[in-house]
């Protein structure tokens, strides 16, 4: 078994974000590409902005690497249109996947209409364009139930409005990485 084929390579910060200028993050990205090449790996998921870059050079080195992208990235907050209209930027470039932040800030006050109509509106636009989508759920933000609820929601809504058989390009993530994950002590206090 060829492990590679079952990894990912992942760079999402901004220049700003790394503490970098420009050219020294694209250089981050340029070198997360030849890495992926190198070890054949099966997904570079990097911003959408540098999707033509790795397409060009994947092209130039004869890899079939999937690319995939973060939408409503990392916040989740952008309203729902706004990561439809990232979303089709993506496609438009050549993401072959999508991770779509969830507005788990929406879902924790209840507002349950607005991620679902988000959460099948997002689906639809993956799935109508033979894309995988990731919904990121952001776990650290979450209580337990509140992670069971949310889950279960987008397992819902892929069963019901988009059938089983679609089931398998949909996924549940669980963080950017920009939360800090929450502990828990599992020991009696005394």
């Amino acid at each position: 078994m060829k492990i590679s084929q079952y990894l990912d390579a992942t760079y999402l910060k901004t220049a700003s974000q790394a503490n970098l200028t420009e050219e020294e993050n694209k250089q981050n990205v340029i070198d997360l590409i030849q890495e992926a090449i190198l070890y054949d790996y099966k997904l570079i998921m990097i911003r959408a902005k540098y999707i033509p870059l790795a397409k060009e050079m994947l092209q130039e080195a004869n890899k079939s690497i999937l690319i995939g992208t973060v939408i409503g990235f990392h916040e989740g907050t952008y309203t729902t249109q706004e990561k439809l209209e990232e979303a089709q930027e993506a496609i438009n470039l050549g993401a072959d996947e999508l991770d779509f932040v969830v507005n788990y800030e929406a879902f924790k006050r209840g507002e349950l209409q607005l991620v679902t109509n988000e959460i099948t509106k997002g689906i639809a636009l993956a799935l109508d364009n033979n894309k995988v989508i990731k919904w990121i759920i952001e776990v650290a933000a979450l209580t337990n139930k509140e992670i069971i609820v949310i889950s279960r929601l987008i397992k819902n809504i892929v069963f019901t409005d988009f059938g089983e058989e679609n089931a398998e390009n949909v996924f549940v993530k669980s963080s950017t990485g920009f939360l800090k994950q929450k502990t828990i002590c599992l020991t009696e206090q005394r």
